[in-house]
């Protein structure tokens, strides 16, 4: 099973956007997602909960609540039949966490919004996660998004000379459009909207879904429990 995890300390940098809408789109291509919050705010449980039967159907696990009744283990359980796993992880995680929450991730995913204070948060996740989390370069497992981006602005110039002296790969640029919001309203994905109203989007998710398929492993390869990554 490949695992794609979404991380950023930094609150308000997308992180639920790209992973609801990552589980859309695999779903509408025909896989069968799992998608699991643990963000206690609960966003990706709630677009889920929005989301049509008549649409092509995410496995939904709500990762931040608790149970005395059951297991740690059992309860972050995810069906042999789910492919991939989408983890939507909380805003300020401590550094000393990444290791444990990154340990067995195919995909790393940090989302980055176009602002000073984005930038210097993303900037700090980075090298938490090479020098504390242990995540190599070579390994090509971290991946940026660039998210909510206006183009031929300021803000947007510098959010790229940014990206660029990172030496990780940027492998989308989302812009800012309304066509998120709405499809957040409905329980939809970016794919899931009239193509005429998201042909914009559709190239940049293309070249992230190829970038993503770059970074499965071959079965077996890790073989890590679920609840050891979290």
């Amino acid at each position: 099973m490949q695992r794609i995890i979404i991380l950023n300390p930094k609150g308000g940098s997308g992180k639920t956007t790209l992973a609801t809408n990552l589980a859309a789109c695999f779903a509408d291509s025909g896989k069968k997602p799992a998608l699991m919050d643990l963000d206690p705010q609960a966003s990706s449980m709630r677009w889920l909960s929005k989301r049509s039967e008549e649409r092509p159907s995410v496995y939904g696990i709500a990762g931040f609540e608790r149970s005395a009744a059951v297991t740690r283990s059992w309860q972050l359980r995810v069906p042999h039949d789910c492919n991939p796993l989408i983890i939507d992880t909380p805003a300020a995680l401590e550094a000393q966490s990444l290791r444990e929450m990154t340990r067995g991730a195919d995909a790393i995913l940090v989302p980055v919004m176009p602002s000073d204070i984005d930038i210097h948060a993303a900037a700090k996740c980075i090298a938490d996660l090479l020098l504390v989390a242990k995540i190599r370069r070579s390994d090509k497992r971290i991946g940026i998004v660039a998210n909510r981006v206006r183009a031929n602005t300021r803000i947007s110039h510098s959010l790229m000379r940014f990206l660029r002296s990172l030496d990780i790969p940027l492998v989308a640029t989302l812009r800012d459009t309304q066509n998120y919001l709405r499809s957040s309203e409905s329980g939809l994905g970016i794919y899931e909207l009239p193509r005429w109203q998201v042909r914009q989007d559709i190239g940049e998710w293309g070249a992230l879904l190829r970038w993503l398929d770059g970074r499965r492993q071959p079965a077996g390869s890790r073989a890590v429990a679920t609840h050891r990554i979290l």
